[in-house]
């Protein structure tokens, strides 16, 4: 998933901030939708309401991921029915072959996007609707059967349902986050005079569901760690254990290549992202190291 998770992530925050932001605005005006009444908090409503919100926002999120990722990456989609160059035809060939072998009845649209980055992505609300892209930096510097290796990787992400799965995980997270932040939020507003409560509170709701969002991150990205490596498997079923491993051996070749090309905002729509962190960096990074995913791949 790699940088297509942080990308979700973040697109996530965005837009959990704005309904909150809207809801708000509007119970305010209309006083209507309240979760205190008389200095007690209605926690089935809070709960209620934390779920709408929370699933509404993840489900937005997975519906924008396919469109954003081809804006922000500027990807080139592939009329497998048009004039392609050799390698274009290639890249289509080898995506439409490895889903009929997954078993995808639709095939994923396949995409190149310019960098010298040596990376690839899969995106898409629903197996019906994904999207499979490259970069040309791995097509120029990778071998075919790396390539191979490398596009398994990602339509075993498509097959597997995937950005479903974190969606859900998703909404699950938000729906924490809601509650606790909005929580939060009414118990410090209750700190200061009455007449700056409804300000305070406003600006601590945005303030602790930010902050919580990073923190419940800590848990979908360790959910995404733990897909990549059933995705290698997945890879390695289609393409062969001995392709996968080789893509990720290229992969870790050509790791000083990972970052380049001016594409660092756009680093949440990767999904072979080529090396994990150490550290408490770890716990926010959406990859396993790459000597693991091969360690594993290869005692399997």
């Amino acid at each position: 998933m790699g940088k297509r998770v942080l990308f979700f992530i973040l697109t996530n925050i965005l837009v959990m901030t704005t309904i909150i932001i809207v809801w708000s605005l509007i119970t305010t005006y209309f006083d209507i939708g309240a979760i205190e009444t008389g200095g007690q908090i209605d926690f089935v409503a809070l709960g209620l309401f934390s779920l709408v919100v929370g699933f509404t926002g993840s489900f937005i999120s997975l519906a924008m991921s396919r469109f954003i990722a081809k804006k922000m990456m500027n990807v080139k989609v592939l009329d497998p029915n048009g004039r392609l160059t050799a390698q274009e035809r290639a890249v289509v060939e080898k995506v439409h072959r490895l889903s009929r072998a997954a078993g995808l009845m639709h095939m994923p649209e396949v995409g190149i996007y310019q960098s010298p980055e040596v990376n690839a992505f899969a995106t898409g609300p629903s197996k019906k609707r994904s999207l499979v892209a490259v970069s040309s930096g791995l097509l120029n510097v990778m071998d075919d059967d790396a390539v191979e290796g490398v596009i398994a990787h990602e339509v075993a992400h498509v097959a597997n349902g995937d950005m479903v799965t974190m969606t859900l995980l998703q909404g699950v997270v938000n729906t924490f986050v809601v509650f606790f932040s909005r929580l939060a939020a009414i118990l410090v507003s209750r700190l200061v005079r009455s007449e700056m409560q409804g300000v305070v509170r406003f600006a601590a709701i945005i303030i602790f569901q930010i902050l919580f969002s990073i923190l419940g991150s800590i848990v979908v990205m360790a959910f995404s760690r733990y897909r990549e490596f059933h995705a290698d498997r997945g890879g390695a079923d289609l393409a062969g254990r001995d392709k996968m491993a080789h893509a990720l051996r290229s992969l870790k070749a050509h790791i000083n290549r990972a970052n380049v090309g001016g594409h660092n905002d756009d680093s949440a729509i990767q999904t072979m992202k080529i090396s994990g962190k150490g550290g408490v960096a770890k716990l926010f990074s959406s990859h396993p190291d790459l000597d693991e995913r091969i360690k594993r791949l290869e005692q399997r």
